[in-house]
């Protein structure tokens, strides 16, 4: 017994100096003990989020908003454990990307709609649209193949039958005004927009930039299109008390009535 008792000793000390203990799991639990860490891209996104951390709040959970300038990073820091939850994509997106990286990543909730919408500065309406004008689109695989849908939906272009959210450029059966597609990094556009002749803009970058899509977007998508935004977190966290007090707060009346406030119609709560 003497034996047993001074190894069990040595695997003690050694397990205390590793940090592993009986409450490490509860450490890493999202919300147990710390801040919900929430990834979001800049603008809206992150201007809801701010309210719904303060809605959070009142029902006892502290909200960490963790702002990204671009759409890999917050799947990318959801997946390696750096953040708990981020609201920011559709699920066209995020079923591209479990796709492709094999993320154990699920929607929790719906949030808001984004409508993409045709912008330009040289421009006022689609009759105006030149043969061989330049027009700019995402150039990531999912919201590329929304603007080419939408580009679709306006008659600008016809693609071929099925590719559905998957189109690509290449996928473009007709094009009577010869348009010149030129795929640009989705933040990057509003600010080519003095380049180019007209471009597909997702609402977000649009508004970062200064446009009011109800205001300055010659076309915009339909409302009731499918790509409404959603929280997103790891599967085994799905049912997580955090995160459903997390889709509780945002789902609540007070951030429906700040969303439809403070964007005029520009964005929409989508649940």
């Amino acid at each position: 017994m003497k034996k047993f008792t001074k190894l069990t000793a040595v695997l003690l000390v050694l397990l205390f100096a590793l940090g592993i203990t009986a409450g490490c799991s509860k450490q890493s639990t999202p919300g147990a003990d710390k801040p919900l860490k929430v990834g979001v891209t800049a603008g809206p996104h992150a201007e809801v989020m701010d309210v719904v951390k303060k809605v959070a709040e009142k029902d006892g959970l502290k909200i960490e908003v963790i702002e990204f300038n671009d759409y890999i990073q917050p799947n990318v820091a959801l997946f390696q454990g750096d953040i708990d939850a981020n609201s920011f994509q559709h699920q066209p997106y995020l079923d591209n990307i479990i796709q492709d990286r094999n993320y154990d990543i699920v929607s929790v909730a719906k949030t808001v709609i984004f409508p993409m919408g045709i912008y330009s500065k040289k421009i006022k309406s689609l009759n105006e649209i030149q043969a061989g004008a330049v027009v700019a689109i995402p150039n990531d695989p999912t919201n590329g193949g929304r603007a080419l849908l939408l580009l679709e939906k306006l008659g600008l272009i016809k693609l071929k039958p099925n590719v559905g959210i998957s189109a690509a450029v290449t996928d473009i059966a007709e094009n009577p005004k010869n348009l010149k597609i030129k795929e640009l990094e989705a933040a990057q556009i509003p600010r080519s927009l003095d380049d180019i002749d007209f471009a597909a803009i997702n609402t977000n970058y649009a508004m970062t930039a200064g446009l009011i899509p109800n205001k300055d977007a010659i076309a915009l998508e339909d409302l009731n299109s499918p790509y409404a935004n959603l929280i997103a977190v790891k599967a085994a966290n799905k049912d997580n008390p955090a995160v459903q007090k997390l889709v509780k707060a945002y789902q609540s009346d007070e951030v429906k009535k700040f969303i439809q406030e403070h964007f005029k119609g520009s964005v929409s709560p989508a649940w």
